[in-house]
């Protein structure tokens, strides 16, 4: 088996795969003050509940955005695994061609997508990850990595319209039924939703263009991939485990080297 943990700037994933197939996920809050015996001790729980033990799992394998976690997490695989973690960076091979100016400055979460995506669907891809970023991904027809857009996340954007005005609220993340509301609350939630899935359209929409492929595929993935997914006209599948997938295939095509 082995333990794939994906470190968000909001959330980890973690997932247990035992060949190709997913047995267990879990999502846990990034902290970047805890410590390794802190994580550990916390994943060792959610084995515990699950009926798994540390010693079933024989590679750990971490993709981080978040630079401060990632000696943390690997001095954590260490100690509680008694493994030398594989870390998705540079001399990993990944199987996918990085057509960036500069392949370092790519998150290694749209790198793992990428692979992912690829692997399950085929080329050419849009692929839209609804993080604490929103960020769009194009691969080639031929597996290449082309490159993408960043925006503002779903969560950002309500947390900024309660932060920086007077008099509006704190609202949940719920999608009204209509987009002309009657309420301050509604208004919100019209705004930010409606506002997120016409904007996944017009990128996706450009993007689609600009690779000028009528086969495009687009798939959404992260936590609020199915909320936006069904309200957007250019979604064509939503996998909220592309991440992990894709963890798991780069482990397979590194195990051997």
């Amino acid at each position: 088996m082995i333990l794939v943990i994906d470190v968000g700037n909001t959330n980890i994933v973690l997932g247990i795969y035992e060949d190709k197939r997913l047995l267990e996920s879990w999502r846990i809050g990034t902290e970047i003050h805890k410590t390794s015996d802190e994580y550990g001790m916390t994943i060792n729980q959610l084995f515990n509940f699950s009926n798994y033990k540390l010693s079933d799992i024989n590679q750990v394998v971490i993709s981080s955005v978040v630079p401060t976690a990632m000696y943390t997490l690997q001095h954590m695989a260490r100690k509680f695994f008694k493994r030398e973690p594989l870390v998705i960076g540079p001399g990993v091979k990944t199987g996918i061609n990085i057509k960036y100016d500069n392949p370092k400055e790519v998150g290694a979460d749209r790198i793992v997508n990428a692979v992912a995506a690829y692997e399950l669907y085929g080329g050419p891809l849009v692929i839209v990850d609804f993080g604490t970023a929103t960020t769009y991904c194009a691969v080639s027809k031929n597996g290449e990595y082309l490159g993408g857009a960043i925006s503002p996340g779903i969560q950002i954007s309500m947390d900024a319209l309660f932060q920086k005005t007077a008099k509006l609220p704190k609202v949940e993340l719920v999608k009204p039924e209509t987009v002309i509301c009657k309420n301050t609350i509604n208004s919100m939630q019209s705004g930010i939703i409606y506002g997120i899935v016409g904007q996944v359209d017009y990128i996706v929409k450009r993007m689609k263009k600009e690779l000028d492929d009528e086969d495009t595929k687009v798939i959404a993935t992260g936590g609020l991939a199915k909320m936006i997914a069904i309200e957007s006209e250019t979604i064509n599948i939503v996998n909220g485990l592309l991440t992990l997938e894709g963890l798991r295939i780069i482990y397979e095509r590194n195990k051997e080297t």
